[in-house]
This record gives C-alpha cells, structure tokens and sequence, in this order.
C-alpha cells in the first residue's frame, strides 16, 4: 500500500491558529504531512523564509509525523520529488472554496495522481488570515492571539 503523504503548501508568513488548526485535524488521515513554504521572488513577504520555517517547526514539533520544507516552482513538482499523492488545503470561505478549485482542477490536470484534499477551517477561525495578521502586526494592534503558542514575533 502506498503511503498517504500529503503536502501542505504555503507562505505562511506568519503562520497562524488557523494553519495549525488544519494540520492539527488533519494529522491522523495522512502518514506523513509536509507543511511546504512555497518561495516566490515576485511576493514580498514580512519575514524571512528561514524565520517562518522555524516557526513552523516550533508549531508542530508534536506531530513527529509532520515535516516543514521549501520550495519553488510548481507545487506539483514538489509533490513529485516528495511522493505526495494528495494537496492539502484549508477553505475558509466561498471565495477560499473558488479560488482553491481552479488551482486544484489546473493541479490534477498537470498530475492526475496527485488529489486535492480541502478541509474546511473551524468556524470560530474563518476569518482569519495571514494577510490579516500581517496588518496587525505591522500597525501594532493586538495579533499574538493569532499565532499558535509559543511562537513570539520580536
């Protein structure tokens, strides 16, 4: 039987409760989850890669299972190289729901192998968003309860 292995991608920049909350939920479907920082020169991002990937570390050290990579390019490379055989991906919202479908239809037509897993993020956490956070992080307003614990922005 084939492992189930599953890439997580993202910027993650940072990485909040709601991230957490879908690696969290989704750890016993899958044997190995890779949590992949998607690196893209034309995106500005508020931390380094290097800084994000340790918080990551930090935030799923419990989950032995569970690895923190980056990567450029296609996600369905990195997959390949990384014998994923599913994309997993959090859904807020409607918008989230559009917008994840066409990359996921444009994914399964580059490789009919890799399936697209969505899990839909608690309710209490819809509404938030790295972009979000990054706001309050950069305007001083209250965004520590965002983050998953133990992760401190300096």
């Amino acid at each position: 039987m084939q492992n189930r292995i599953a890439v997580f991608p993202g910027s993650f920049d940072p990485v909040t409760i709601g991230h957490a909350d879908i690696v969290n939920r989704t750890a016993g479907l899958f044997d190995k989850i890779i949590i992949a920082v998607g690196v893209n020169t034309q995106k500005k991002t508020l931390f380094s890669l290097d800084q994000r990937i340790a918080w990551l570390e930090k935030t799923f050290e419990h989950l032995t299972h569970v690895e923190v990579a980056s990567y450029q390019g296609l996600t369905v490379d990195f997959c390949k190289s990384k014998n994923a055989n599913y994309i997993l991906r959090g859904l807020r919202n409607s918008s989230d729901f559009n917008y994840e479908t066409h990359i996921a239809q444009l994914n399964t037509n580059l490789d009919s192998e890799i399936e697209t897993v969505f899990v839909l993020t608690s309710p209490e956490l819809s509404y938030i968003s790295s972009t979000l956070i990054r706001d309050l992080i950069i305007h001083k307003g209250e965004y520590k309860k965002y983050l998953p614990e133990g992760i401190q922005i300096n």
